[in-house]
Formats: structure tokens, sequence, C-alpha cells
């Protein structure tokens, strides 16, 4: 039997050979870096965009304007989208360590976002505004706003702010959904790349369910959109779009080793922005579901539990853990203890709502999808007896 590994409910995502950077551009100073209007439909109709070319060779001809039909998508994408994207620039005071004083120095920051709705709600990743004491927002006007945070999302790397500029300059983004995207779909992408406003890039998705590490070092972020498309610093926070202009992701991450766009780049699916932003406008926080088990091993029939939560959903289940013994012996004038762990008495999950998990990913996804208070099934082997066991979830600590 393979050496089992021990797991903290916890992951690590790498990328070899390349280094991750977020998009949020940044620099010190002084130069020494839920009653909502959003939703899946516009407030307005949005400007008609033409239908995408059914084949790539018939989209290379001029027409009659001396543009493609794929140059006119393109344009029609922007002139659809671009007023419903901002700048977003961040202030914030850091205090370094001299001798014995503390010197306070400036920095500051620098991403995008996007319009939610007409009360003024702003769409950015949480690292963009992440420890900033003042926040400026610029709407595609040029109009400046100052803003303030409405809740954030660690985890998912999601944040949303709020301006008072007035509805009538507010035009809210459409957002589309992501459960259905191809590998080769074509892609856009706005934002403001080293302070260049609603730059506009264009690609297709290399690939589907990436995953990255997330600003919550515990965990990973899972089913990260890669695209091709040019991003950099600065282009945090800004939407990913399909070809009709809706958002089907929000730009995050590029693996590079230069800190420039390098064809890699990384964007949240807009599927979890839906789940997440109602919860943060209401709450100013979002409430996850927590099952009791705080460490597992991988074996080759499962997770085996290690450790459970005293007084937790799985430990009021009936679910058990391994057990830990405490041994002493003397050695001349010394008492040593030492713990023995019994693993024959753990029970070991193979499957969480009938579906097999091999991986912590495949049994988080599966916990993570269900909501406080929903019961979740896990099919345990308890020393060699197959059973089903129904934990009640509960809300997890913040």
């Amino acid at each position: 039997m393979p050496m089992p590994r021990n797991l903290l409910l916890c992951g690590l995502s790498g990328l070899a050979g390349a280094v991750l950077v977020s998009l949020g551009g940044h620099r010190d100073l002084p130069f020494t870096s839920v009653a909502q209007e959003w939703s899946t439909t516009p407030a307005a109709p949005a400007a008609a965009l033409p239908p995408p070319p059914n084949a790539v060779p018939s989209a290379r001809f001029a027409l009659a304007d001396g543009l493609t039909t794929e140059e006119r998508v393109n344009i029609a994408v922007y002139e659809a989208v671009h007023r419903s994207v901002v700048n977003i620039n961040t202030r914030a005071i850091r205090y370094d360590s001299y001798f014995f004083a503390e010197i306070p120095s400036e920095s500051e920051g620098l991403g995008s976002g996007s319009v939610l709705d007409r009360d003024g709600h702003i769409l950015t990743n949480y690292h963009v505004v992440e420890d900033a004491q003042q926040i400026e927002v610029t709407l595609a006007t040029g109009k400046r706003y100052a803003a303030r945070p409405v809740g954030y999302d660690a985890l998912n790397d999601i944040a949303v702010l709020r301006i008072g500029a007035p509805p009538a300059e507010l035009h809210p983004i459409v957002l589309g959904d992501s459960s259905s995207l191809k590998v080769g779909q074509r892609i856009y992408v706005i934002g403001s790349p080293f302070e260049l406003e609603r730059t506009f890039t264009t690609g297709i998705i290399s690939s589907l369910n990436r995953t990255l590490p997330s600003r919550d070092r515990r965990r990973i972020m899972k089913s990260i959109i890669q695209v091709d498309a040019a991003m950099n610093p600065g282009n945090s926070g800004g939407p990913l779009l399909d070809t009709r202009g809706r958002v089907i992701g929000m730009s995050t991450a590029i693996a590079s080793k230069t800190g420039e766009s390098a064809g890699v780049g990384f964007a949240i699916p807009v599927d979890r922005i839906k789940r997440v932003v109602p919860e943060l406008i209401r709450y100013g926080t979002v409430t996850r579901p927590d099952i009791g088990i705080s460490v597992v091993e991988l074996t080759d029939r499962g997770l085996r539990i290690r450790a459970l939560v005293p007084g937790g959903p799985a430990e009021q289940a009936g679910l058990e853990g391994c057990r830990v013994a405490r041994q002493r012996s003397r050695r001349g004038p010394l008492i040593i203890e030492r713990d023995t762990i019994d693993r024959t008495t753990a029970d070991v999950i193979v499957a969480v709502d009938g579906k097999e998990v091999r991986t912590l990913d495949d049994f988080l996804s599966c916990v993570e999808a269900k909501k406080p208070g929903e019961d979740v099934v896990l099919t345990i082997d308890r020393q060699g007896q197959r059973m089903d066991v129904a934990v009640r979830l509960q809300a997890a600590p913040p």
C-alpha cells in the first residue's frame, strides 16, 4: 500500500517554469509601486451585434465597407461594452521597519472593473482593492468617483465596490453563461493595462478547468478559464467577453516570467461570479458550508478521515477518524511521550452524493456545491463495510 499523504482541507497549485502574476498594476510612491438591477439581462437593449462568422475562411473576405465579418464583430462588441468598463485606482499607506522606527510609504494600485447595475455596484478582483485605504473609479466618460467596498470573497478573488454616480451615467454590463464554454471559442478582453484605458484585445479559450492559488492561501480557485488574449498588469477585474458582448469571465492573472503578457491568461468564470455577487451585495461576505472534517489522508481506497472538528457536523453524524494514543516511557530520569495513530478505526470516504471522490479537490467541489443547512450523503468504507451517512452542513466560521 502506498504511504498515505496527509492533507489539510486546502490545496496548492502552480505552473512549472512560470510565475503567476496578478494583473492589478502596482507602484510605490514617491516612485520608490439585494434589491438589485444587476442581472443577466441589460437594463436597456445593447447595441445589436452581427452574428459571428460561421466559418473562419469566410471571415477573412472584406465586405463592401472594407471590413471583414470578423472585424465587424470585434467592433460591435467593443462599441456595445466599453462604456460598462471602468478604471480603478487605489492608494494605501504601509509601514516599513527601519531600526526602531516605522517609516510610512504610500503605494498606488491600478485595475479594471465592470458596472453591475445603476445603483453603482462595480465588479472587480479582490486583489485589486485589497488593503486599499482609498479607491477611485473612473467611468468611460472620464468622470471620477470615490468608491467604497461593499463585500469581497478572497477565496474566489471577487470584490464588489459602490460609487455614487447618477444612474444615467452608468451602463450595466450583461452577464452571460460560462457553463458551456468550448476550447477554441473566440473571446475578448477589455481593461486598463499599464494605465491605457479600455484596451481591447482578442483571442481564444486555450483551456478550461485550470486551478490557481487563491488569495485565501489555504485554498485554490477551481474551474479557471485559460485564454491567449493579451493581458497585462492593470487588466485585473476587467471582463472576459464572448462574441455577443456578454461577460463569460473576469480577468485575474497571467503566467509569465517577465510580468508581461506571454499569451497565458486566466479568468474567473462568470457562473461563479453570479453565485457570489448577490451575497456580497446583500451581506458583504459569502457563507460557505462546513462539514467538520479538518484533515484527510489520500489512500488507494479514497479519503481516510484523519481528524474531525470536535462537535462538528461530521462528528455529530457519527463519522469516525483516526484515534491517537499517547504512550509514555521512562529513559533514566526522563519521561518520554509519544503519540501513535490507530488508522484501523477511521472511516474512508469513497463517494459524495453518489459521486466517486479520489482527490481532495473532488471532495471539496462536491461539498461546496451545497449550502449550509443542506444534507450531503457520504459513502464510507468502515472496516470493510460500505455504508451511507448523511451529514447536515453548517455555516463555516468566518
